[in-house]
């Protein structure tokens, strides 16, 4: 299955192939106040329509999570990093066209104690 996301203005526009499954909502200093819900995959499944120029990122903490978002809307539709040596997407499903964040099975983490 093939999902296309970006954020509000257009600016940062992608596809990403899958089938989501669970989806993640973190309690840190920083997805709480900004209200994401993520849905990791390979970052392979995540295609860039976007030159990376066009877009602002911001790291915290221990820097390991690039968290992408657009410097004309404000709009975070991605992030990514690693995880067991693996390039990995988290995509904010709020910004995919069409899905229903509701209907999704979604998983509570406790990143505020990391």
């Amino acid at each position: 299955m093939n999902h296309h996301g970006g954020c509000h203005c257009g600016r940062i526009a992608f596809d990403v192939d899958g089938q989501i499954g669970q989806v993640m909502e973190c309690n840190c200093s920083h997805c709480r106040p900004k209200g994401y819900l993520f849905w990791f995959v390979p970052r392979e499944q995540l295609h860039l329509h976007t030159p990376e120029a066009d877009m602002s990122t911001y790291r915290f903490n221990k820097h390991q999570i690039a968290h992408h978002f657009c410097p004309v809307c404000g709009v975070a539709p991605f992030a990514d990093g690693s995880k067991d040596g693996k390039p990995m997407a988290a995509v904010n499903v709020r910004c995919l066209q069409g899905v229903e964040p509701g209907e999704l099975d979604g998983r509570q983490v406790d990143g505020r104690s990391f």
